[in-house]
């Protein structure tokens, strides 16, 4: 017989766990459980106090509403408490609270007795930051406050002043003598992104998600660390207020976005409860492409007088409720570490998990990226892990557990030899140069050096080359190209070309016709862009971006295969790691036995030219010689150098008096310039650099190419809706070769919008920002002025 556990200690063992997830969370902003765990175990001691009312303690985590104060903050009261929301997780909670609603408004139910018996919702998206109280006194902000336990916060006041978005005085004039502004500060995914690469690069600790990070920094105890950081502020109501306000939610909010403050794009009025499961679906779909975390929706009665008579429980308001997303994070127990092999040879480790319900998907597998990460993490096989997954993005391992961590964990080793086919693996190295230095680091990324030989390398490297923004294969699927391996029909892309009528029709599921449109879609692809080709060779580290980039850039496939790493750099955007990368692909003697007879068996690059008119004669003798990073000559001192000598072998054959002439230049950077240009195999490096840039027209001495620019520079454009002609990726392509930048958003700054059917939001911002659109037709017209049809 099962014994069922005393309540009273259960609930006692409950608050303690709430208590200690409570400080971690808001006071360390060093969550310890995913927010699904957190809510299990209140749920649970919810629970239990409903059914035994008598084992309710004042201190409990139901009847108050979040952690405790910082001492590191002077502590503030609030006039008015910042209370918490309950949470729906599914439609029927949505119901429920709709038909609370009406119960204690006596409504009628659904529709039955005709209109107005609907109750009214204020929707807004419930973002993932920390909820803050700003405090204007005629109009001027005199305090910044964090909700703290509900009843009192702390006192960050210097801080929130450094968010560029919170005004420090309203605008207008017609507010209340005293108003406090309640909302969420948060960071935008972009902005968290760039936060964490900043901190990698520097060895800084990083952030597991836009929430620690948004409150991590607004909690410094330094404020100026905090303006350095992309927060933002969004805000949801209002608390204490002296004066005259709007007598609903939405009335309010707009007049506080009329004073300057920010409320949420996504503001919606709707009427009834089907209404608002309506906007629960669509913003839920739209999620992940939204720019900022959230993790459900917030529905608030819209009238005032209603909110009032509806009333508050011990922690929470009768009148709103948070509709929560299904969990985009959860715990589960790390059963062991693969490893897969990629297109470039990258042996990367991946996760198996005991599976778990994330997101409203089964998720047994995670990405570790690679073993700095498993390091990183502190990761050993048999850990409890948090697992992430937001939108369709492959879920990610983003903490250990380090106390629940078993004596038996083992660590996670790196094969020596490939798992696919037995070549040894090798951790790569980085080259880099400094201030007229080499020096060779170990890379994050381990490697099979058996290259096409491994049929996990070959299948990646033919599927990716085949692949829809590549050569666009039709056809060509994973299996098929499985088949064409194992058969031994094909050894690397080229081979593609050269396949028979006769070896096709063997394949499994193939007859004539589908043989025929088979080798016509390989025929078909043989007239490919230059920079399709470049981004379908598979080189490590260059995705479409980078390979436009070069194909714009450097115009011809000779000149980027010739390119030296040194050259490239030049080119906005391409670092060291990426340029290396790309010469020693060219370099390498497969490849080019590769591309030779790609080109013999008749694949034809069109949009070949002349090098890009604004990248001719753009290297500069002064940034030329700041690029060598000779140690003492920097910026200043090389542009001196460049307007004393005006070439580059003067400067080579100046002597220690010539040197002297320049202004400002010190002793020991005359001496580091002679010693530098002392080394011959140096010297010689330096004059081959110069010479390949003369060659290509990007030296300083080269004439410039006209400055006329191309008919779309510098403009910004969005594609929308369904495109009849061609796709979308190839209306991009021909707008970005006419010279704009084609964006996934809409904002101010966009030139236009072109917009087929099915145009949704995109189409909704761009008339509510006065932006132009222009439909299928008008992009048509466009095109063909240039001499582009479908």
């Amino acid at each position: 017989m099962t014994v069922q556990p005393d309540p009273a200690l259960r609930a006692k063992e409950l608050r303690e766990l709430i208590d200690q997830h409570n400080y971690s969370y808001y006071v360390l902003d060093e969550p310890t459980v995913p927010d699904a765990e957190y809510d299990r175990l209140f749920n649970e001691l919810r629970a239990l106090e409903e059914t035994n009312p008598d084992i309710v303690t004042p201190d409990s985590p139901t009847q108050r509403v979040g952690g405790m104060a910082s001492s590191a903050f002077a502590p503030v009261r609030h006039d008015v408490p910042m209370l918490s929301l309950g949470n729906a997780f599914a439609d029927d909670d949505m119901r429920d609270f709709d038909r609370r609603i009406r119960r204690a408004l006596d409504l009628p139910e659904g529709n039955l007795l005709g209109e107005g018996s609907n109750v009214a919702y204020c929707c807004e998206p419930k973002l993932d930051g920390l909820a803050i109280s700003l405090l204007y006194e005629n109009g001027v902000l005199t305090r910044g406050a964090t909700r703290g336990d509900g009843t009192t916060g702390e006192d960050i006041t210097a801080n929130v002043r450094t968010v560029r978005n919170i005004p420090l005085k309203l605008r207008g004039n017609d507010w209340p003598a005293v108003l406090e502004v309640r909302g969420e500060v948060y960071m935008t995914k972009a902005g968290f992104e760039r936060l964490n690469e900043s901190a990698r690069e520097t060895g800084g600790k990083t952030f597991a998600n836009p929430r620690n990070a948004a409150a991590g920094s607004l909690r410094q105890l330094d404020a100026s660390i905090t303006a350095q950081r992309p927060l933002e502020f969004c805000c949801y109501g209002i608390g204490r207020f002296e004066g005259e306000l709007p007598d609903n939610q939405v009335g309010i909010l707009h007049r506080l976005r009329g004073w300057g403050l920010l409320i949420s794009r996504e503001l919606q009025l709707v009427e009834g409860i089907d209404a608002c499961l309506d906007y629960y679906r669509d913003i839920g779909e739209r999620r992940a492409s939204l720019p900022y975390e959230i993790d459900g929706v917030v529905f608030k009665v819209n009238d005032l007088g209603w909110q009032r008579e509806l009333g508050f429980r011990a922690r929470e308001p009768r009148w709103a409720i948070a509709h929560k997303f299904p969990a985009s994070e959860e715990m589960t127990e790390l059963l062991d570490v693969e490893f897969q092999v990629g297109r470039t040879g990258a042996v990367t480790p991946v996760a198996r998990l005991k599976p778990v319900q994330v997101a409203g998907v089964t998720v047994s597998n995670a990405t570790l990226h690679n073993m700095d990460e498993v390091q990183r993490l502190g990761l050993m096989i048999g850990d409890t892990v948090i697992i992430r997954r937001a939108g369709d993005v492959i879920p990610q391992v983003m903490q250990v557990i380090t106390d629940m961590r078993p004596a038996d964990a083992r660590p996670i080793q790196v094969p020596e030899q490939c798992p696919v086919c037995g070549s040894a693996v090798e951790r790569t190295q980085l080259i880099k140069r400094g201030r007229g230095r080499q020096t060779v680091a170990e890379g994050a990324v381990y490697r099979c050096v058996g290259r096409l030989a491994c049929k996990a390398q070959l299948k990646q490297a033919i599927i990716h080359f085949v692949s829809r923004r590549a050569l666009d294969i039709d056809g060509l699927g994973d299996k098929i190209v499985e088949q064409l391996i194992e058969r031994e029909m094909i050894a690397s892309p080229a081979d593609l070309y050269a396949l028979t009528y006769e070896q096709v029709i063997t394949l499994e599921g193939f007859a004539e016709v589908s043989t025929n449109n088979l080798l016509l879609a390989i025929q078909q692809s043989k007239q490919v862009s230059l920079a399709r080709f470049i981004y379908a060779l598979g080189i490590p580290d260059v995705g479409e971006e980078t390979a436009k980039l070069l194909a714009r850039a450097l115009g011809s496939l000779e000149r980027i295969s010739q390119a030296r790493a040194e050259v490239l750099q030049f080119l906005p955007d391409i670092g060291a790691e990426a340029a290396h990368e790309i010469t020693a692909f060219f370099e390498d003697e497969h490849n080019q036995t590769v591309i030779r007879q790609l080109l013999e068996r008749g694949v034809q690059l069109q949009e070949e030219g002349a090098l890009a008119p604004e990248f001719a004669a753009s290297v500069s003798l002064g940034s030329f010689i700041a690029r060598l990073e000779i140690p003492s000559v920097a910026n200043t001192s090389a542009q001196r150098l460049a307007d004393r000598f005006g070439s580059l072998t003067a400067i080579i054959e100046a002597d220690w008096l010539d040197l002297k002439q320049v202004e400002r230049l010190n002793e020991r950077a005359i001496s580091s310039l002679r010693d530098y240009f002392a080394d011959e195999q140096q010297r010689q490096r330096v004059l081959d650099i110069e010479q390949q840039l003369r060659d290509f027209g990007m030296h300083w001495e080269s004439p410039r190419a006209s400055s006329s620019e191309l008919p779309l520079s510098g403009q910004t454009w969005v594609l929308t809706g369904t495109l009849e002609a061609f796709s979308r990726d190839v209306a991009k392509e021909h707008l970005e070769g006419l010279g704009a930048k084609v964006a996934g958003s809409v904002s101010a700054k966009t030139h236009c919008v072109v917009a087929g059917p099915g145009a949704g939001s995109k189409l909704a911002r761009a008339e509510q920002l006065g932006v132009t659109v222009m439909d299928e037709a008008g992009l048509l017209a466009l095109l063909a002025e240039h001499g582009i049809r479908p």
